[in-house]
């Protein structure tokens, strides 16, 4: 049937598609209306004069005649519920029977007892007089005073007055709950109250309309986080008075998560509650509440929410991709999960993986925490730190280049200690200082750690292999740039004395004068020269030279 109208419905233009809808739509709910009555009541068909008793016990059954066989007393039976109502929000449930038998001069009623679970049977006798009525005809006969409860079980059975055996009808009724729209509006026990919400995410808030609940009572609304049947508040109760015009209440929250639901009931005892949950997609908000341990070095992850996750720890790489540490993941639902002896790295995170999405979350990489470290000095020697005290492996990698091998193959194998706050010389072959080497670290007093690999340059070679004094460069080098800042001093001198002897004869000055420049020019020339410097032979002035000098000074 089900695909015959489906079928139909592809075949209808979308108008007649919509009006279809709303036609099945209407449909469905006139169903889930039940039927009201005003009072219950007995009815029989015309001619049948019927009367109603309680009994509390059957008497003992009869056997029937063949004519019993031939044809059954019960024909049809059909239950049903129906509400009787008192006010629009005060309406009870009651079982209607309407049956269909067949009049026998020896039957003079019917018996209908119900049976609940745990309880007494109560049979009321509907007793009738038929004197307009001929015997094997067929009578309609009605009853809906049994009152009934919400979801309730009945066991039911129509037995004749007297009681023929083997002629009686058995059959377990269910009455319906409250996921019954009309019930939901009518009876009390159903009325929740519909929840309107609208999310304020910069105040971290959420404002809710009640709708429909019960008038004559307050309304009780607030947070909470469903785990199973149980939902643990979040925060305080807020209360919606009945006598207020506006029925609303505003509820904070500290992170919106899949399991936190807006729940709502009327404040009356034992009162049926109302959740709607609508951060179900907030999946990502789980991943938060990591806590560490630095006493026993264990890193910890409860969910707030139930949640079906694989949690791994993983070392994460420069390129953002983070590569799982071996045996640890765990699948988690609710429980704890916890991980002894991790290393406080901010490499070291932890992965949640759901479906074929994940998560990363590093809990050490803010400024907290310091992780160690490798560096290089400037001679050569490589040092390893760490904040806290550790002890460390570190394998010398055989490599080609500058790029970190994809697997280590060791050369030499360290294991070092290193205490608070120092450092610690990893002792190297010496040969190492001038070639491109990687070294890999990893901490091993701990149970969970990173592994990184540090490669390092080669240190240029100054110095031939042969030992040098370094003072005997120094030194020769110091005294010859002396020497040079004098001859510039005293060139300057003399430079300055020529310019004023130069000024002095065009203004008329005496011989004086001259004997100074010859002086300042004597003293240039007795400076030894460049190739004396240099380890040349010096050449005297000869005594003709000096001779000539005079004579130019007599001549001035």
């Amino acid at each position: 049937m089900e695909e015959v109208v489906t079928c139909f419905l592809k075949s209808l233009p979308v108008v007649s598609l919509i009006i279809c809808c709303i036609s099945l739509t209407g449909t469905a709910e006139d169903q889930n209306k039940l039927e009201r009555i005003e009072m219950c009541s007995t009815k029989c068909s015309q001619g049948l004069n019927c009367e109603t008793s309680h009994s509390l016990f059957s008497s003992v059954c009869q056997t029937p005649s063949d004519d019993f066989k031939t044809s059954p007393v019960f024909q049809d039976i059909n239950l049903s519920t129906v509400l009787r109502c008192e006010e629009r929000q005060k309406c009870s449930l009651h079982l209607s029977i309407q049956m269909r038998m067949r009049i026998r001069d020896s039957i003079h009623g019917v018996s209908i007892c119900t049976l609940r679970h745990g309880l007494i049977p109560n049979c009321k006798v509907i007793s009738f007089s038929k004197d307009s009525i001929e015997s094997g005809s067929l009578v309609d006969i009605e009853n809906d005073c049994t009152k009934i409860s919400l979801s309730q079980k009945v066991l039911l059975t129509v037995e004749t007055v007297p009681r023929y055996c083997n002629t009686n009808w058995t059959q377990v009724y269910t009455a319906p709950g409250c996921s019954n729209r009309d019930l939901q509006q009518h009876v009390p026990d159903c009325i929740t109250g519909k929840l309107l919400y609208k999310v304020n995410p910069e105040e971290k808030s959420i404002t809710v309309d009640v709708i429909d609940f019960h008038e004559g009572h307050n309304y009780n609304l607030r947070l909470c986080h469903a785990k199973g049947f149980i939902c643990t508040s979040t925060g305080p109760l807020a209360v919606i008075k009945k006598e207020d015009t506006i029925k609303r209440a505003t509820l904070s929250y500290s992170r919106l998560v899949p399991c936190l639901c807006i729940e709502g009931w009327s404040a009356v005892l034992d009162a049926r509650r109302v959740q709607v949950c609508p951060f179900k997609q907030y999946v990502e908000e789980l991943w938060t509440g990591i806590t560490f341990d630095p006493i026993e070095s264990s890193l910890s992850w409860q969910p707030l929410c139930p949640v079906t996750a694989r949690v791994t720890l993983c070392q994460k790489q420069e390129h953002g991709d983070c590569i799982n540490l071996p045996n640890t993941s765990h699948n988690v639902t609710r429980q704890k999960v916890k991980f002894a002896g991790v290393e406080s790295h901010p490499q070291l995170c932890m992965k949640f993986s759901v479906n074929s999405e994940d998560w990363i979350r590093c809990p050490f990489g803010d400024q907290r925490f310091t992780a160690w470290e490798v560096s290089r000095h400037p001679e050569g020697a490589v040092l390893l730190y760490s904040p806290a005290r550790g002890i460390f492996s570190v394998e010398l990698c055989e490599v080609e280049s500058m790029m970190p091998p994809k697997t280590c193959q060791s050369a030499h194998n360290y294991t070092i200690k290193v205490e608070n706050r120092t450092s610690v010389e990893v002792p190297l072959p010496s040969e190492l200082l001038h070639r491109t080497f990687c070294l890999q670290v990893r901490r091993q007093d701990v149970r969970y750690s990173v592994t990184l690999v540090h490669c390092f340059d080669p240190i240029l070679q100054i110095y031939s292999n042969t030992s040098v004094n370094p003072s005997w460069i120094i030194v020769p080098t110091g005294a010859l740039l002396a020497l040079v800042i004098l001859i510039a001093l005293m060139l300057h001198v003399c430079l300055t004395v020529h310019q004023r002897r130069t000024q002095k004869e065009k203004n008329g000055s005496c011989p004086y004068e001259k004997q100074k420049d010859y002086t300042c020019v004597f003293m240039v020339s007795a400076l030894p020269s460049k190739s004396a410097l240099l380890g040349e032979a010096f050449v005297p002035v000869s005594p003709q030279n000096r001779s000539n000098e005079k004579a130019i000074l007599l001549s001035d």
